[in-house]
């Protein structure tokens, strides 16, 4: 699990290290949060299947944090909506790679809540994103 100069994650004692997450993040700056991003190119095509998705929706993270002057080490939450838990929990072994090319071994505190829709009719997985610069 990463920690930036401003963010690191907490693990109360006795506690089992998390795979892919953190329980908690403390950071201190500015704050950047995102709105909910999804699996669109920046054409508003949308990648086909979930983990198409889940990788472009974790590179538009990317570059509107980028573009905000963080970086992903800035990151102190996710919140990941999906229309399928069963796509998510059935795409884990696949999932992990994918997260790592794009974030990194980034892992802050996250939470993952299946929906009956989103916004956008042909997304599958919504995400939001939290971020903490330096002053």
């Amino acid at each position: 699990m990463s920690d930036s100069p401003l963010s690191r994650a907490i693990l109360p004692e006795g506690w089992p290290t998390p795979r892919g997450y953190a329980n908690g993040m403390v950071a201190q700056g500015r704050v950047l949060v995102t709105g909910g991003l999804v699996g669109w190119d920046e054409a508003g095509v949308f990648a086909k299947g979930f983990l198409p998705q889940l990788r472009q929706t974790l590179m538009n993270i990317k570059a509107v944090v980028e573009a905000g002057g963080a970086s992903i080490e800035d990151i102190v939450r996710l919140t990941w909506y999906v229309t399928d838990i069963e796509a998510y929990r059935g795409s884990l072994k696949e999932l992990g790679p994918i997260y790592r090319e794009v974030m990194g071994r980034h892992f802050p505190a996250m939470a993952v809540v299946q929906v009956v829709a989103l916004v956008e009719p042909d997304a599958l997985v919504e995400i939001e994103a939290t971020a903490v610069l330096a002053g």
